[in-house]
């Protein structure tokens, strides 16, 4: 069991095309192996945050969670019901495992330990992350162009930025900040 936890995040990490593409993956223990990368995705997270700013470990596995739920959702939307290929027929269930796989590449950021290399580990695991998810999209979706796959990815990740700063912003009356006349 425990070995093929590992082969999943070795092969996401590896962008791996087979990973998602193989239905043994996908089976009654996919969800768990899936929500577990999100969980530790979520910590790795933080763990590499601290060293620049103090952040809840257990807030951010929650975070990744929820990150997880809506990102499926979105490629879900977007993918299955909006730009769907012929022979796209996939269920929410596993797109919601080929996204918490896809963000394996995310457990990287335990390495970034020294806040030198934070900021670069970051970066270079989310733009790994993204490029998983657009493989991830691809197989699962069943989907001939891998342009439309990126289209996939990028439209769900432009509503979910969208979302978050019209969040953020209706929040900012709420700051206490002070201004100085």
């Amino acid at each position: 069991m425990f070995a093929q936890f590992l082969n999943i995040i070795f092969s996401s990490i590896k962008l791996d095309k087979n990973l998602y593409s193989n239905n043994k993956f996908f089976g009654e223990a996919g969800i768990y192996f899936a929500g577990l990368i999100m969980i530790l995705d979520g910590i790795a997270g933080a763990v590499a945050a601290n060293s620049i700013v103090k952040t809840s470990i257990g807030i951010s596995g929650l975070t990744a969670i929820l990150t997880w739920f809506v990102w499926s959702i979105f490629i879900y939307v977007v993918g299955v019901k909006l730009f769907s290929d012929k022979e796209t027929r996939v269920t929410f269930k596993k797109v919601l495992v080929a996204v918490g796989y896809a963000h394996a590449p995310g457990l990287l950021r335990f390495f970034a330990v020294t806040p030198d290399f934070v900021i670069p580990i970051i970066f270079l695991t989310q733009f790994w992350i993204f490029a998983s998810l657009i493989i991830a999209t691809k197989q699962v979706l069943n989907l001939k162009s891998s342009f439309k796959a990126f289209g996939i990815v990028f439209l769900s990740f432009l509503i979910i930025a969208f979302l978050s700063i019209s969040f953020v912003m209706s929040r900012m009356d709420a700051l206490p900040i002070s201004t100085i006349s």
